[in-house]
């Protein structure tokens, strides 16, 4: 008879840490039978409600074949599905966002070009300057995109990149990991615990990096605005875990989103920990992202929210 659980690691025994960075097929029977076996009290007993946040766990991201390959990912991912499976008996509820995109969007090639018939390469910043001189123009809805370009730049935080085509829907790069997919379902039966999932991305005339919101607001489009529901719902946690990729990017802009809309809350602001070992971020030539989104993470600590590692006790 097969055993359940590895008694060297006390991770199941379907749980094969090499395996983090592979795609395959996730074994859905072998992790809900371990977590129906597992003893793990149901979630709706927990005397202190702990929600874990995952953003864009996906392979595009994730895995180095990723066409959005953030470095060290796969070891934050490992690092997540292991605190996953050490600390399910706490962990009450797993939430994770699936960044979902579609041919035509905005940060896309296939939005701008020139008069060559040209398309601007990934990673081709395009700036409201470019734009009035005619060094890219938008071959759709060009007033909004002339407009979103200059909103961004009022904004301060990101101009308009042209990014590779990612997490494309129905491919295998929109796909959740599928070894944390196993630990969320793992977790799932052992809890009697339903996962969320948030998708976040497919609003063609705006980035999306929040999860909580899109860059510039489509009031026109129902995910357009603040996800105030969700927000309200991880108000009612008592304890509040974050990672995912990128650090610099996605889960930064989540944390801005959460820190902003709680700003007069600080009761709930202390409820957050940011595990910094589950998350990294993108690299480039030019642009120190990490030290940028450290620096940014610390003056949120400064205003309560805990900056913590995989290892740490649950509290």
């Amino acid at each position: 008879m097969t055993t359940l659980q590895n008694v060297n690691t006390g991770f199941p025994a379907f749980y094969d840490r090499a395996k983090v960075g592979k795609l395959y097929l996730p074994d859905m029977v072998a992790a809900a039978a371990a977590g129906q076996v597992s003893g793990l009290t149901p979630s709706s007993q927990d005397q202190q409600r702990v929600m874990l946040l995952l953003v864009d766990p996906q392979v595009d991201f994730i895995f180095t074949e990723g066409s959005l390959s953030v470095p060290g990912a796969v070891d934050d991912t490992r690092r997540t599905i292991e605190w996953i499976y050490r600390n399910a008996g706490q962990v009450t509820s797993i939430s994770a966002s699936l960044d979902s995109h579609t041919t035509f969007q905005i940060f896309y090639p296939t939005w701008w070009g020139n008069d060559q018939g040209e398309h601007p390469a990934p990673y081709t910043q395009i700036t409201t300057d470019d734009i009035h001189r005619g060094v890219w123009k938008p071959l759709v809805e060009p007033a909004w995109s002339i407009r979103y370009v200059e909103e961004l730049e009022k904004g301060g935080k990101y101009s308009l990149m042209i990014w590779p085509y990612h997490t494309m829907i129905g491919t295998p790069g929109q796909s959740l990991v599928p070894t944390l997919s196993e630990a969320i379902i793992y977790h799932s039966a052992a809890r009697h615990s339903q996962p969320t999932w948030l998708i976040k991305g497919s609003i063609p005339q705006t980035e999306n990096y929040s999860i909580l919101e899109p860059e510039v607001k489509v009031p026109k489009h129902p995910l357009g605005g603040v996800n105030t529901a969700f927000l309200d719902t991880l108000a009612k946690y008592d304890l509040v875990y974050v990672a995912g990729q990128a650090k610099s990017h996605c889960v930064l802009s989540t944390m801005r989103s959460i820190m902003q809309y709680f700003a007069g809350q600080p009761q709930v602001i202390a409820k957050l920990r940011f595990l910094m070992d589950c998350t990294s971020s993108v690299v480039h030539p030019a642009v120190d992202f990490d030290a940028l989104a450290n620096t940014e993470l610390n003056q949120m600590a400064q205003k309560g929210m805990r900056l913590v590692t995989s290892l740490d006790p649950i509290g």
